[in-house]
């Protein structure tokens, strides 16, 4: 069984062995054991349930939160020539079933498959019909109000018990306290259920935290010290851009990444990062998943974490290879002051919610008591516009709904434009030789194939790099050859997908997920304080923090910023005392001579002498000699 798992590891991976804990873990799941793995992030989770489920016949149903993860995870098993596949959004039954048919008779191994698509009973059925080997519960501490990402729609996955009663689960995490996996067991119905765990320990990393007014400044002398990969996290999509083209600026090569790029922007951009070609990323937290470079020699955050989860998560990117590594956290008063305001601020109350909820039944005219199933083309910025809604609150308002199972949004990120040629392949050849969509008409054959048969996905912005055009040129001549009937272009729009999942009873469906709502309020904001009480320490180690958090205990690390300053306290003592020792058998002493007579370097005992002498324990001559007073 071992050998087994080491073909299929080193087959699809290329990997010749297994880090520590993956091994055990597959062997928990071949041996029919609900799993719990509570790995931090770069652990490697997603081989734990992936191999084991390539092992064993049937398909592995995995359940993710989020779509934009479903869909890497699906493409990148594509590639790996594994079956995987997930249910698109605004699919109708008939497609559904034919898409559960595929997955039954197709040989395929993964289905991915987000928590409130479970919610509905046609497909609770159709996995009831199929031959499930493990079911994979991705991001498991969503399913604990105590942990940092609690979604309500986990709450219901108890479901997956009565589908597939005989099927083990295993259950995956990167941050989760000891209160978050009891919970995980007890929710998910697991019966003595094997937990493994990798040490949050790291002791090639080092915590820093400082407080600074100029913080470009610190990070230029940052930046010119190490001559190796760094993540720089910001708080918005507009920074990166900002920070980026500053350091550009300044003289060193930097790229940014941020949710809102385009598939090929971000892969360019990481391309450039992980290929060396520019040392920094500057980004958001969504910078994270599948991010596997050993080298990472700094992690820098430039605005507070949201969570210690995320913070241990990010910063945890740097010193993979077990070198010494940094975390560093740029920060100040006015930082404190704001991030305490905007936790005030930024979370809804449940009154803010209802007139939200509300507006978007009245926005698409949608009568009390009446459910349409269709999905409504919907513009955030329109709506919020229109009903002189904050964007940021409604924001997580819209995602509350959504994971309550009120309504569905799908954002535009993963849609993508289609063409389809409609004239013949030698009516193209004469057209290929037209200046003006010649080298156009050409590119799109080349990269994309099937393109007479049936609509075929494109991407705007990689024709135009391959061009040497910009995407709004490519649209416009893609427009003029649709009007030409030359070929159909289907563009894609920026509105995300909106379907309602239940009737429209305002005040009702508010008031009967206003629990969960406070309990997500009330820990969101409990998981800021602990992010400020983390930072504004000065005497606790901060990986003693750290790993008392996640519940386990260190010793002192010797390497964050808070244990430098008390070896310097306890160096400084020492100094002083050799000082005063030195002058109280001298009557006077030049600063040389004071060198001389005591061990440690120059530079700190010059620095002791000034302070001495400022605090009037000792004096100075007219012709510079120290003196004990």
């Amino acid at each position: 069984m071992s050998n087994d798992a080491l073909h299929i590891l080193k087959k699809y991976w290329g990997h010749d062995s297994f880090r520590e804990p993956q091994h055990e873990i597959i062997t928990s799941i071949l041996e029919g054991n609900n799993t719990i793995a509570l790995l931090p992030t770069g652990g490697g989770k997603s081989i734990c349930f992936q191999v084991p489920a390539l092992l064993k016949s049937g398909v592995c149903l995995v359940i993710s939160p989020l779509v934009a993860l479903i869909q890497d995870q699906v493409d990148s098993l594509i590639k790996k020539n594994i079956k995987a596949t997930t249910i698109p959004a605004g699919s109708s039954q008939d497609e559904i079933i034919t898409l559960f048919d595929n997955i039954r008779f197709g040989n395929y191994k993964f289905l991915y498959v987000s928590p409130e698509r479970l919610q509905s009973k046609f497909i609770q059925e159709k996995i009831k019909q199929l031959n499930v080997n493990l079911i994979a519960i991705d991001e498991a501490h969503c399913i604990s109000e105590w942990g940092h990402d609690f979604r309500p729609s986990y709450l219901d996955l108890d479901i997956l018990k009565e589908l597939q009663p005989n099927v083990p689960f295993i259950a995956l995490t990167a941050t989760a306290t000891k209160k978050v996996i009891t919970d995980i067991g007890k929710h998910l119905g697991m019966v003595n259920q094997k937990i493994f765990s990798k040490s949050f320990v790291r002791e090639n990393l080092a915590y820093q935290v400082f407080k600074v007014n100029d913080k470009l400044g610190r990070l230029e002398r940052i930046l010119k010290k190490i001559n190796a990969p760094i993540i720089i996290y910001v708080s918005s999509r507009k920074k990166t851009k900002e920070i980026s083209n500053y350091l550009n600026a300044q003289g060193f090569k930097s790229t940014y990444y941020h949710g809102g790029l385009t598939s090929i922007e971000k892969q360019t951009s990481f391309d450039k990062w992980f290929s060396e070609e520019c040392l920094i990323m500057v980004a958001t937290n969504a910078f994270g998943m599948g991010i596997d470079k050993p080298n990472v020699r700094a992690v820098i955050h430039l605005n507070l974490p949201s969570s210690l989860e995320n913070y241990t998560q990010e910063a945890g990117r740097a010193g993979r290879d077990g070198k010494k590594a940094f975390s560093v956290v740029l920060t100040n008063e006015n930082d404190f002051r704001s991030f305490e305001e905007n936790q005030t601020n930024k979370f809804p109350s449940v009154k803010e919610i209802k007139e939200v909820h509300q507006k978007l039944y009245q926005n698409f005219q949608i009568a009390k008591g009446e459910l349409i199933d269709t999905a409504f083309s919907f513009n955030f910025l329109e709506f919020c516009n229109k009903y002189s809604f904050k964007h940021a609150k409604t924001k997580i308002i819209l995602q509350l709904l959504n994971s309550n199972g009120i309504i569905e949004l799908n954002t535009p990120i993963n849609k993508r434009s289609t063409i389809q040629f409609l004239v013949r392949s030698n009516q193209l050849i004469q057209l290929g030789k037209n200046k003006d969509y010649g080298l156009l008409i050409q590119t799109l054959l080349r990269l994309y194939g099937g393109v007479f048969e049936q609509p075929v996905n494109i991407d705007e912005f990689f024709v135009a790099k391959k061009i040497g055009a910009t995407s709004f040129t490519v649209v416009e001549k893609l427009e003029k050859l649709g009007n030409l009937e030359v070929l159909n272009y289907q563009k894609t729009g920026k509105n995300s997908e909106l379907y309602f999942l239940q009737p429209r009873e305002d005040d009702l469906a508010i008031n009967r997920i206003s629990k969960n709502i406070k309990a997500f309020l009330n820990q969101k904001i409990k998981k800021s304080r602990q992010v400020l009480d983390f930072m504004k320490n000065k005497d606790i180690c901060r990986a003693v923090l750290l790993v008392d958090y996640f519940n386990e205990s260190i010793e002192d690390c010797g390497i964050c910023d808070i244990c430098l300053e008390k070896k310097k306290s306890k160096n400084n003592t020492s100094i002083d005392k050799a000082i005063i020792k030195l002058l109280s058998n001298s009557k006077e002493l030049f600063s040389n001579e004071i060198c001389e007579g005591i061990n440690g370097k120059e530079e700190d005992i010059l620095i002791n002498l000034r302070r001495l002498l400022a605090d009037d324990v000792i004096g100075i001559t007219l012709y510079n000699k120290y003196f004990l007073k």
